[in-house]
């Protein structure tokens, strides 16, 4: 079942927000002990500046202006509620772009980088190189309606493409995504092509059924698996019990911003390990006041568990691959 796509913005009560920085001024910081650096979780020292900034200077409306600056929309896709960001190209002929976030992302990611897409002469481009940008939030987090239970990148590229051709009407498009949104990109790529015509990526997150074929990629492998010691602690709980941990964040902005800054520090290529050398106080806030204000922050972790249910990061069991043109940056 799919819907007329229906204007949408942002638009929160100012109690609510001071709800949010309530909770975040009572958070009870002298039961937490020192850790020293980020060794084995969030800098005590980093949130508690991130979160006095939060209560004292943040505005959350100005933000939230800005993002209502952008053409947005909600329309039913197959049985879910889908919000995106329509904005349409300036010049000759845009091409259509689907541009898909990740978690622990949302459509905040895309800020800066929509208007130079749909109107690339202002930014000293060539206008033949316009886009119409959608940018949707992925079902379960922000501001899309809520599944009523995880699904994973596959079926969210159904969903994608029944968005673009469908609800908008675009015969042929292309695909964009980092994190999950390279997952769904690459879904995209291997299920919906045509109408999906090329993909680019910003992460390598699928895997071919048979595992490394030679050396060169067996030492990758033992270097990843070396990696993820230290990083995987919070995949293997959001892909396993997702609903328990949401007990815990649910009702705790500080949890929230904790479990959210830890992933853009490690996660992030940081100048001397500064995460504000990349991300103003700013972003990293209205992004995690997007899953606070949503109360997304559970259904956005169910993802992990929906990949596990569709069989995890390989494309095919049977050597067939992506033949649409593919980029990786």
């Amino acid at each position: 079942m799919t819907s007329t796509p229906t204007a949408f913005s942002i638009a929160f009560q100012e109690e609510t927000i001071n709800a949010i920085y309530s909770k975040v001024d009572q958070f009870p910081w002298h039961e937490m002990p020192d850790d020293g650096g980020w060794g084995y979780g969030t800098n005590l020292e980093y949130l508690k500046d991130l979160c006095e900034y939060w209560t004292r200077h943040f505005d959350w409306f100005a933000q939230e202006n800005a993002l209502n600056r952008f053409a947005q929309y909600t329309a039913q896709v197959d049985g879910l509620t889908l919000h995106f960001i329509h904005e349409k190209g300036i010049g000759t002929n845009p091409i259509p772009l689907i541009i898909s976030h990740g978690w622990p992302g949302s459509i905040v990611e895309f800020k800066k980088i929509i208007g130079p897409l749909t109107d690339p002469a202002q930014f000293g481009g060539d206008p033949h190189d316009a886009f119409d940008v959608i940018a949707p939030s992925l079902p379960g987090f922000g501001f899309s309606g809520k599944p009523k239970r995880p699904i994973g990148p596959r079926r969210i590229a159904q969903v994608f493409n029944t968005l673009m051709t469908d609800v908008l009407g675009y015969e042929r498009y292309v695909a964009q995504g980092g994190d999950w949104g390279g997952a769904i990109s690459s879904w995209l790529g291997f299920d919906h092509a045509p109408p999906c015509l090329a993909i680019h990526i910003n992460i390598l997150t699928m895997r071919h059924a048979q595992g490394p074929l030679d050396e060169a990629e067996k030492a990758w492998e033992k270097q990843f698996d070396k990696d993820q010691e230290d990083q995987d602690g919070y995949r293997a709980i959001q892909s396993t019990k997702p609903q328990t941990l949401s007990y815990a964040m649910m009702d705790s902005p500080v949890g929230i911003a904790a479990w959210i800054i830890e992933k853009f520090y490690t996660w992030s290529d940081l100048a001397d390990r500064d995460l504000e050398s990349v991300y103003t106080k700013d972003e990293l806030l209205t992004n995690i006041m997007i899953y606070i204000l949503t109360r997304t922050f559970n259904t956005a972790s169910w993802i992990y568990f929906g990949r596990r249910e569709e069989g995890g990061r390989v494309l095919s069991h049977d050597n067939r691959r992506v033949e649409v043109p593919t980029a990786a940056a």
